[in-house]
Formats: structure tokens, sequence, C-alpha cells
């Protein structure tokens, strides 16, 4: 966290934020490794560091229990070395799942077991997508957008198929707006837009077509704007509960503009789970009961 006497830290009379407990579903990377290359940021020709893998993914855990977020634990498949990555087998709101169908063959097969877990965990109302889509990595929930209520944004151009935006919108019962992603390094729209509050947004402008800018900026006048940098280095692939802002160690660009609007970051170090093309948020699925 942002020491109180740092130049970062928010005005000593500003009332703290609010913290909304979150709760999540997380996969340890038992069986992590880079074995074939469906993005930009994995070469297989580079050693994985499992047992690092495991440490960093443990503190990630902790510090959000230390937080006070309940986490449960989906077990990992050693067929499916991405399996860690937990935000990309569904999406929820208000207890209502809508299940994953992943692009590329290598990861198809976690669909099923992250239905498994929710059915055996009491989440009944779990619809099967009939187009492709990667959960949580590609559908971010906003509840209370001013002027609109709850809302989801939505990414497609690499991951997830268009036609799975509407098919999102009935069985979610929300307003779905589709934000089209043009640069193949942020493959998901995690990796280029982050919900920091219940009505805020941060994200990286240049990871967008120039007719979604548009669309972000009327919807998001007052939203975090990050640079390049800061979305290289995963600063948006973050997880908030209003106040915690829990990302990446290496994005120190984003760790000084959210102290600066008042959110308190908590870094942490993932650099071994980089090397699949994820960070924070890729290891983590919100579960909105």
């Amino acid at each position: 966290m942002v020491p109180a006497d740092s130049p970062l830290a928010a005005p000593a009379d500003a009332a703290p934020r609010p913290v909304r407990t979150r709760e999540y579903l997380m996969c340890p990377p038992e069986h992590f490794a880079v074995e074939y290359a469906i993005n930009p940021w994995m070469h297989p020709e580079q050693p994985v560091d499992a047992e690092l893998a495991v440490k960093q993914w443990d503190g990630l855990r902790e510090t959000l229990t230390r937080l006070g977020h309940p986490v449960h634990v989906l077990d990992p498949q050693s067929s499916l070395p991405d399996m860690v990555y937990a935000a990309n087998g569904a999406f929820v709101v208000d207890g209502t799942v809508y299940g994953a169908r992943f692009r590329y063959q290598q990861r198809r097969a976690e669909a099923g077991y992250h239905r498994a877990w929710y059915l055996a965990n009491g989440w009944t109302d779990f619809h099967i997508p009939e187009h492709t889509n990667e959960g949580e990595g590609d559908f971010a929930y906003l509840p209370a957008v001013p002027g609109v209520g709850g809302v989801v944004l939505a990414g497609y151009g690499f991951r997830t198929a268009i036609a799975a935006h509407a098919e999102a919108q009935e069985a979610l019962a929300r307003p779905v707006v589709s934000l089209h992603l043009t640069d193949p390094r942020f493959y998901h729209l995690d990796t280029a837009l982050a919900s920091i509050d219940d009505s805020t947004i941060a994200y990286y402008p240049g990871a967008f077509s120039a007719a979604s800018q548009r669309v972000l900026r009327q919807l998001f006048p007052d939203a975090l704007l990050a640079d390049e940098a800061d979305a290289l280095a995963f600063g948006l692939n973050l997880v908030s509960d209003n106040r915690h802002v829990v990302l990446n160690s290496t994005a120190t660009g984003m760790v000084a503009k959210l102290a600066a609007r008042g959110y308190e970051p908590v870094p942490v170090e993932l650099t071994e789970l980089h090397r699949g093309g994820g960070s924070v948020k890729c290891c983590i699925a919100e579960l909105r009961r």
C-alpha cells in the first residue's frame, strides 16, 4: 500500500473510500506452463519457474483474504496449464452465470470444469453459451453508472465473438456495450480496461478502435486514462473493492495515478504469470451474488 506520508497518498483530510466486500474464485498454478503460444506474451522456448508461480499466486490470494474478501479455489487440472487464469471461465452478475466457450482448442476443456464448480456450489442459474467468449476476460460489470444503472462492457476482436455480447445481454438482463479491441497485445478486455469502483473505469485508449474510444469518452468522461507503459505493465489487469486496488507491482505509473484519485493501491508481484499473458485480474473471477 502507499504510505500515508507518501506524496502519492490521498490528502489527509479526505474521507476514506468505503470498501465493498467481494467474493472471488481462483485456481492454483500447480500445472502452470507455457507450452504453446496463443497470445503475444507467450514464448514456449522460455522456461517457467513453476515454484515461483505458485509462491506469487499464494501471495495474491493471501492479499485478497487479508483485505477481507472470501476466496474460493477451483481444483487445477494437469492437462490445462492456463487454468490459473480463472477469470476466463465464466461471467457472473447478480447470481446469474454466463459460461465460457474458449476460442482455442488448448483451453476449451476448462469451461466444463468451471461449469461443474458453479453447479456444485449452488449457482443453478447457469447459461451455457452458443458463441465463443472468454468470460470475465472480455466482460466487465459496473453496477451504478450514472443515468444507466448496471451496465456490461464487452470486448471483441481477438477472443470473444461479438455475437456473444447479445447472448450475454439476454442471459444477464443487463445492457451490453460492445468495444472493439484492435491491438493484439491487449487480446482481452481485462488487459486494457478495468472497473475501479461501481461507476468508474480505467482504460488505455490505444487498445481500442477510434469508434470505441468515442463510446468510452461519452459514457465515462471522468475515467482514469492509462498510457501505453501502464498497459504493457499489466497495470489495468487489476481488481478493486472500491478502496483498495490490487495490481501488478511493476505498474508504478498506475499506482501513482490511482493514489492521486484517492484509491489505495496494493501492489503484488506476479512476474511469472506474466509469461502466460496475464496478471492479477486474469487470475480472479468475481462471484457477484
